[in-house]
């Protein structure tokens, strides 16, 4: 497991399903399976099985996606994924016109008798969550509340009800039609506070059971890191170690994630560098990726966080060295 958007530990195979809307995710090598992810996922899977919506909410960077598409995959359907976006309307979602078909008739089998007949239809597109419900896919809607409430008033009766309402203009003309039986629907989000997030509504929510994720525990993280970059689990520990203490520094600050974790440990072990004091390119690697001034730790107007990953890369490699020491040092039994 780690971040969200670039689904590093999961779900790395997708091939492309009917009519180019679905997806089959399929596990990673790379994929890392711990107690705490069996335990979110058994958690997902129970009200996922029963049919209700399951809400993945938390920061950005807590492995929310992939968590999704992970579940997602536990359930053997093909998956749709979609995208919150403000510009979303719920034709967005649905389907709507494509176009117009032009039928013209003409009949001229008696000589000095000519006949036209001509017709104009629009053309209908299902779109994602169409397909989806018809299908018997299971949805992913990622970071939903990015697109406008009133843009996702479709789920409401599909969750609720088992029940999607169309436009009279779709081909086959049904107003509403029933909602497949192994339609499943698994969404994500952001806090409200982030930028380019809506407020959703109550009536949405109610439909749906919320699990809250946080940063992942210190042995997921480090086996992330090693999986995805290939440093020896020793390395690996340091560098979650690192991120964690900077996550201390400031007040409610939630940075860095695990993509920080993901992205040291991938560098360093490209261009072969070790997790050591000595290391001039760890130094300027961690400073580059860690130097961030969310946390709002300053003095006279400076940002200190210079000085805050400075400190707790010494106290990190200090203390692992310290501990090795010790264990060099214990008689032996």
């Amino acid at each position: 497991m780690n971040g969200d958007n670039a689904k590093l530990a999961s779900c790395a195979s997708e091939m492309t399903g009917p009519g180019g809307h679905s997806v089959v995710p399929e596990p990673s090598a790379e994929f890392v399976l711990t107690p705490q992810i069996q335990e979110l996922t058994a958690r997902a899977l129970r009200y996922l099985e029963v049919g209700y919506a399951v809400h993945f909410a938390g920061l950005a960077g807590t492995g929310k996606t992939t968590l999704a598409l992970h579940v997602a995959a536990q359930l053997g359907r093909p998956v749709v994924l979609l995208h919150g976006d403000d510009e979303f309307g719920s034709s967005d979602l649905i389907g709507k016109d494509s176009g117009y078909r032009r039928y013209k008739l003409v009949d001229n089998y008696i000589h000095s008798v000519m006949k036209t007949e001509e017709s104009l239809s629009t053309l209908w597109e299902d779109h994602q969550l169409t397909t989806a419900c018809l299908s018997g896919y299971t949805l992913i809607y990622d970071e939903f509340n990015r697109s406008r409430p009133e843009a996702n008033n479709a789920l409401l009766s599909i969750l609720e009800g088992r029940v999607l309402n169309l436009p009279n203009l779709r081909r086959s003309g049904e107003g509403c039609v029933r909602v497949h039986d192994d339609f499943r629907a698994i969404l994500t989000s952001n806090p409200e506070e982030y930028a380019g997030v809506h407020k959703t509504q109550d009536a949405l929510m109610d439909r749906l059971i919320t699990i809250n994720l946080g940063h992942f525990d210190r042995e997921t993280e480090i086996q992330i890191a090693e999986a995805k970059s290939g440093l020896p689990r020793s390395d690996a520990e340091k560098i979650v170690d690192i991120v964690r203490e900077l996550r201390g520094v400031g007040v409610n600050n939630h940075r860095p994630t695990i993509r920080a974790c993901i992205a040291i440990a991938k560098i360093l072990a490209r261009v072969q560098s070790r997790v050591r004091l000595g290391d001039s390119t760890f130094w300027s690697v961690c400073y580059d990726i860690l130097k961030t001034d969310t946390a709002k730790v300053t003095h006279d107007g400076q940002s200190l966080m210079l000085e805050k990953v400075e400190e707790a890369i010494r106290k990190v490699c200090g203390d692992h060295a310290k501990r090795r020491k010790s264990h060099r040092q214990e008689p032996a039994a």
